[in-house]
């Protein structure tokens, strides 16, 4: 097998962490929104690759061979996946907020209002978009991007680039992400269910004492009352929770990275 010589190899190291921080960038909601121009987002990855590439230690990455395409392709696929993984892992809990707030939108009835979420150029909820724009202005107030992009360069350390490894060494614990997100988002939304079914209960009985009222026409309008006050008393005690988890999920990441080694 031939390898590379001295600048050709320093040129691949480059793009083994280019790719790493492109994966980051663009599968993190944190840097996906459309409002931000996707030539930003690249010369942003460019700017933290120089300045991280010093982190690295010459006795810790190998010496990258190749006889074909194949084998390259590999290893860049490989550093994308890790980006990607950690922006995606990181970020659950604002997925799981997303997910909370579009079962409280359609709770209190606002299932039928689906608006274009400009952050991803799709059709969502307005209570759920509501949720996730809250989180996303705390998450860069608590410095969650910088924990972000500093949890990746903790991966160049933990990880090296260049080792030819697509898949992890063990267990990715779908099961436990699953059953924590489960659990999260059953937190957040609990309260609004809990006062809805009160709602529906009281409706019921005013159903029932008085039949000439029309119940559809009345129980709309309190539903989106009551549901907008109890918004309003349960969003700072979301956010303490979307705090507390912040560092946990970040680790999380940085455990299943772990696994590439």
């Amino acid at each position: 097998m031939r390898g590379l010589e001295l600048p050709a190899q320093l040129v691949l190291i480059y793009l083994l962490l280019h790719l790493r921080f492109i994966g980051l960038m663009f599968s993190s909601p944190i840097f996906t929104a459309t409002l931000t121009p996707t030539p930003f987002r690249y010369l942003f990855a460019v700017m933290l690759t120089v300045c991280s590439v010093g982190i690295l230690k010459t006795e810790s990455l190998p010496l990258i061979y190749f006889d074909s395409v194949i084998f390259l392709a590999v290893i860049c696929l490989r550093e994308l996946i890790i980006g990607i993984a950690l922006g995606f892992v990181s970020a659950l809990p604002l997925y799981a907020l997303r997910v909370a707030g579009e079962q409280t939108g359609s709770v209190m009835g606002f299932s039928m209002a689906q608006i274009m979420d400009p952050t991803t150029q799709s059709e969502s909820s307005l209570i759920g978009q509501l949720h996730f724009l809250i989180a996303l202005w705390f998450y860069f107030k608590w410095n969650g991007h910088l924990l972000m992009i500093q949890a990746l360069v903790e991966t160049l350390k933990l990880v090296p680039p260049g080792q030819l490894s697509l898949f992890p060494a063990g267990d990715m614990g779908f099961g436990s992400w699953l059953q924590n997100l489960f659990t999260l988002g059953m937190r957040m939304v609990l309260p609004f269910y809990c006062a809805l079914v009160l709602s529906d209960i009281g409706l019921g009985f005013l159903a029932r004492t008085v039949p000439q009222m029309n119940i559809f026409v009345v129980g709309l309008p309190v539903k989106v009352m009551l549901g907008f006050m109890v918004l309003a008393a349960v969003v700072p005690l979301i956010m303490d929770l979307i705090y507390s988890q912040l560092e946990r999920w970040i680790e999380i990441a940085l455990s299943v990275i772990r696994l590439w080694n």
